[in-house]
């Protein structure tokens, strides 16, 4: 049975919202999300930087969420989830994919690491503000490129608007204010799918 041991509204989100979306079987593992227990031997064994999600089935441990969506991908061919090699959008779709986690989540994360390093009292108010600044300008990367289109490859849903998707739903916890009202559209598309509803609940 594949495992995937998450905390609600952390990276696994995308992990089951794929799962959902191929009708894989999967079983959630709820852990604690204390700094003691990420810190502990326990977790560090799955999860060496002391993080979320981990995913395990009978091939092993990841715990990266972006390969955990990649390797089910590949491990649950054909699906439509992800264009063809060939397809002349497969360049597009994997820019994307990758801008999620490597580009959009990078400053929300910063954000969030900031607050976990210093009291409200102590926090570096424009290092905040410059990082926002920052996830701003890619939300509006994003949002330029959906216009007029349902998804970010225009009318079909690949696995790259569940990267996105998370990290839209990271930058509407973080900065709510400061979403661009053109990605709107985009966003309420997929908050309608299913399979994240059941995956933000879980």
């Amino acid at each position: 049975m594949l495992r995937i041991y998450h905390v609600t509204g952390t990276r696994g989100t995308r992990v089951i919202w794929l799962c959902e979306e191929l009708g894989v079987e999967y079983q959630v593992e709820k852990i604690d999300f204390s700094p003691a227990y990420r810190r502990s031997p326990e977790w560090r064994a799955l999860n060496p930087v002391g993080k979320v999600p981990v995913m395990s089935d009978a091939n092993g441990t990841l715990f990266e969420s972006g390969a955990m969506v990649q390797y089910l991908l590949d491990r649950n061919t054909p699906n439509t989830l992800q264009p063809d090699r060939s397809a002349a959008d497969y360049g597009l779709y994997l820019q994307w994919f990758w801008f999620a986690e490597a580009t959009l989540a990078r400053p929300l994360g910063e954000i969030v690491n900031h607050g976990r390093a210093f009291p409200d009292e102590q926090k570096i108010v424009p290092v905040v503000e410059e990082m926002a600044a920052r996830a701003v300008d890619c939300l509006q990367a994003v949002a330029d490129h959906v216009q007029g289109k349902r998804f970010i490859l225009g009318d079909t849903f690949t696995a790259a608007d569940i990267m996105l998707g998370y990290s839209i739903m990271l930058a509407e916890m973080l900065i709510p204010d400061q979403i661009p009202q053109n990605l709107l559209p985009y966003w309420q598309n997929l908050q309608s799918r299913p399979a994240l509803q059941i995956a933000r609940a879980a």
